[in-house]
C-alpha cells in the first residue's frame, strides 16, 4: 500500500518538478583570474510556469559568501539550457559550501505559482 501511495504522489505531482543544476558536487578551480576560482555550472528549466532564477553561494550555516557571476537573476525559459560560471574569491574557498539556484516568482501573474523550488550543489 506504502509502495502505490509514493508512486502516486511521484505521478500526480510531475508538474511541480524543479529545475536542474549540475554538477551536483562542482569543483572550486583555478580561473584567468589570479586569486580567484571558479565552478562551471549547468541549469535546466523543467518548470513552465517559472523564467527566472537567482543565484546565490552560502557557507556551512547559510550564511552568504561573497561571489561573482555574469548575472545574479537568470531568465532561462521553459525547457531551456544554460552555462554559469560561478566565482569565488580563493580567501572565500574554505567557507563556499554550496552553490544555490531558486526560481522568482514573478509579481502580477495571473496565475501565480504557489512552490519556489531552490536546487543546490555541494562544492567538494
Amino acid at each position: 500500500m506504502r509502495l502505490w501511495t509514493v508512486l502516486s504522489l511521484v505521478v500526480i505531482g510531475g508538474s511541480a518538478w524543479g529545475h536542474q543544476l549540475t554538477p551536483t558536487y562542482p569543483m572550486l578551480e583555478p580561473s584567468y583570474i589570479s586569486g580567484v576560482l571558479k565552478a562551471d555550472m549547468k541549469m535546466f528549466n523543467n518548470r513552465k510556469d517559472v523564467n527566472y532564477y537567482s543565484v546565490q553561494v552560502y557557507d556551512k550555516d547559510w550564511n552568504t559568501v561573497k561571489f561573482a557571476t555574469e548575472s545574479r537573476i537568470i531568465q532561462l525559459d521553459y525547457l531551456d539550457h544554460k552555462e554559469i560560471v560561478i566565482y569565488v574569491r580563493d580567501k572565500d574557498k574554505q567557507k563556499a559550501l554550496y552553490i544555490c539556484t531558486k526560481s522568482k516568482i514573478v509579481k502580477g501573474t495571473e496565475v501565480p505559482t504557489m512552490l519556489a523550488s531552490r536546487i543546490c550543489s555541494k562544492i567538494k
